[in-house]
């Protein structure tokens, strides 16, 4: 399984908007409002790093008011 936090901007007065559709999405643990340079951040997972991309560009990516997602995969050192 792998882990990952996914940073989104998006549009002005989007944030709210953007985090409930993205808490609708299979593999979202969990999307919160936050303040500071990214609007919402995301805890995801996925089978794979295939998987977790797909998760991020054709489900994620296409919700409106995005403008920006930053992912990043959780490792275990």
């Amino acid at each position: 399984m792998v882990q990952a936090y996914i940073l989104i901007q998006t549009e002005v007065g989007k944030a709210a908007s953007v985090a409930e559709q993205v808490r609708a999405i299979e593999g979202v643990e969990a999307a919160d409002d936050v303040t500071g340079p990214y609007d919402v951040i995301v805890k995801a997972g996925a089978p794979d790093v295939d998987s977790l991309g797909k998760l991020v560009v054709a489900r994620i990516q296409s919700i409106e008011g995005i403008t920006r997602t930053l992912t990043c995969p959780v490792v275990n050192l």
